[in-house]
Parts: structure tokens; sequence; C-alpha cells
């Protein structure tokens, strides 16, 4: 059923999933998305509007023709559009406060810390050959649910910076959030901040604690030619990154081999990419494709090497929220081609996302009593 459909009974359900101290028709005249009691006098009309009008399924036209069978004000097509391109900043405004409203996160793995997945997913507009919007987002493992959603256009890079932390975070990213700079300020922030990242073998700078290079393909190539069971654990090492000048950030790297047929199907990978670009393929990644590589910066002490390999592994789980809002929310690509046009339609589908996050927890929250 679509969302355009509800009754006024049940959108006012869907009222009461908002965080409770939130004012829908005062938020809509703080972000002057509604300046003139004209037709759309207050923020609940305008919020049931862009749910009708993007995750709804609706064209403008269908959306102003259901508008006004559910009672509210006849709209033109134009007159609609401008309403819901204005309310941009509303929608967001309304999405950052159920964000933060639901930043409330369980422990899981360790005592004292919040394990937090980052990552970023590309939108396309049609007839695109390309990334036209990002959605960069944080996902709580404690209450298996978005904490950060960011929208940006298809330049926005992904960083790890992403999303304010919260005490005792440890931020876990691929290997694209592998970059010393933002990783070094990261730990730099109030609250005791960690990172578990993916390594790509020429990711980093490296030293030893002593300040002597580290060569880390050498010391994979040693590993390789050492070659000992295949279940035995990773080895953890001690390493400096360069971040600027003499400035260096303090991490561990975790190696542990892969299995023998994981590697050689990402070496296939690397030939068959090296001979469709006519590059000529680096040896050191054919070395390093035995390996996976994981830096950190939390202490040794507490946090042994196969559990943090444990908890980068369950990146998955943010991987399945994203598919979820492209396989049943549909917000792999707009419909739409201008700029507030694309905003109005993504953020009307991450505020849904976000009330069916607080539905799926509740209901999994729930226990069978009685017998069956």
């Amino acid at each position: 059923m679509h969302t355009a459909s509800l009754s006024p009974d049940a959108f006012e359900s869907v009222l009461a999933r908002l965080p409770p101290d939130l004012d829908v028709d005062a938020l809509a005249l703080a972000t002057r998305a509604i300046e003139r009691a004209r037709k759309i006098v207050d923020g609940k009309a305008l919020l049931r509007l862009a749910l009708a009008r993007g995750p709804g399924g609706l064209s403008l036209n269908q959306t102003a023709a259901w508008a006004t069978m559910a009672g509210l004000p006849p709209l033109s097509d134009p007159s609609l559009k401008y309403r819901l391109d204005k309310a941009v900043p509303f929608l967001k405004a309304l999405m950052e406060r159920q964000l933060a409203s639901q930043a409330r996160s369980t422990t899981l793995h360790w005592p004292g810390r919040v394990l937090r997945l980052v990552d970023g997913t590309s939108i396309e507009q049609p007839a695109s050959t390309g990334t036209d919007w990002r959605v960069h987002a944080g996902f709580d493992l404690g209450s298996g649910s978005f904490s950060h959603l960011e929208l940006t256009d298809g330049r926005g890079a992904e960083s790890i910076e992403r999303g304010a932390p919260v005490a005792g975070e440890v931020r876990i990213g691929d290997r694209n959030y592998a970059n010393a700079g933002p990783l070094h300020r990261l730990c730099q922030q109030a609250g005791h901040v960690d990172f578990i990242v993916r390594v790509r073998w020429k990711g980093f700078a490296l030293t030893r604690p002593d300040g002597t290079p580290f060569d880390l393909v050498g010391h994979l190539a040693t590993l390789s030619q050492d070659a000992g069971p295949q279940d035995a654990g990773p080895q953890d090492v001690l390493v400096h990154a360069r971040v600027s000048g003499t400035e260096r950030l303090p991490m561990r790297l975790i190696i542990q081999r892969r299995p023998p047929a994981h590697a050689e199907s990402t070496r296939q990978h690397l030939r068959r990419n090296a001979s469709r670009k006519q590059k000529r393929l680096d040896p050191r990644s054919l070395v390093a494709a035995e390996f996976l590589i994981v830096a950190t910066s939390l202490p040794a002490l507490g946090y042994p090497a196969d559990e943090v390999l444990t908890a980068y592994r369950l990146r998955w789980q943010i991987e399945l929220a994203f598919k979820r809002l492209k396989s049943l929310l549909h917000i792999g690509q707009v419909p739409t081609r201008t700029a507030a046009a694309s905003q109005s339609w993504l953020y009307a589908h991450l505020i849904l996302a976000l009330l069916c996050d607080g539905l799926s927890q509740e209901v999994l929250a729930s226990s069978p009593s009685g017998r069956c």
C-alpha cells in the first residue's frame, strides 16, 4: 500500500512515531518552509505531501489530485512543486531531529564502547551515467539503526569524519576511509573515540615506533613465504602512519591470511581489471591479495586482534541497510531532475526509513509471551 493512501487517522499514527518533543508545525515555520498560511498552513500537511510524492510513489500530478481527495486544499502542479522544493530545509531538519532522538546506543561487544559503521551509497538521476547524489550514513550496531544520515551531491567525498562522534565510539569503515589525516582528527575528538578501517597496501606512509621505515608489502611477502596453518591467528603489528610534517598516527595493523580461494579470486579480478584498462598490474597488489589488513587505534590490551577483525566483519550490516533503502524504498534512482526536487524526494524517503527503523526495533524488542 502506498504511503499516499494513508487515511488521516493512519497518518496521525505516523506522526506519533516522530520524536515526542518535536513540534512539526513550529519546525516548518522555523525553517521557513511555510511563511504565509495559504493553502498549506502547517508542517503536518507539508510532511504528508512530501511522503506522498516521495516514498508514496506518486507523480506531481497524482500527488496534487490525491491531496484534493484527501481533503487538503487544491494545488496546481507548479504550486505543489514550489512548496516541496521550499520544504527541503524542513525535511532535512526533521530527519536530523529523528536521528538525534534515537542516538541512544546500547553496548555491543566491548563494555563502554559504541560500535558504529560508516559507509556511503550512490544515487542517480534519470539518464545519468554517474553518481548525482550520495547518502553518507552511520549505522549503530547496538540499536540496529542509522545514527547519521547526510545527503550530498555526487562530489561529496566519503570521510571518516562525517557525523559527530559519541563518547566511547569505535568507528568502522572500509578502505575508502583509510586516510591518515581524518583518522588522526577523529582520534583527537573528546570522549575516547577510536577507529577500525580496512587498509590498502599503499594507503599509508608507515614507520615503526622507533621511526625507521616499515615496508608493509615486504612484511607480507615474508609472511607469505613463511605460510603456517590456514587457521593460524592474525598477526598484530604496531606502526605509525605519517599525517603531515612530523605528525604521526600510532595504530595497530592486524593482518590475517585469507582463504586461498578468496585470494586467488581477488588476483584474477586484479588481472582482469588491469587488462581492461590496459595498465600494468603492480606485483605488490598480488602479494597483498593474500591478506586482510585492518588498522585500528584500539590498544592491544582489552581489544585482541581476533575480536577487532570480528568487529570489522560486521560491516555487512550497513550494506544490508543500504540494500533495504534501495530494494524496499526504491531510493537508488530519483525521478526528478532539479536539485531542490531531488533533495525533497530523497529526504522524504530518509524520514520514512528512520520511521521504519524505529518500528522494526520495537518488533525485535517485543518477546512472545504465553503459549502458542
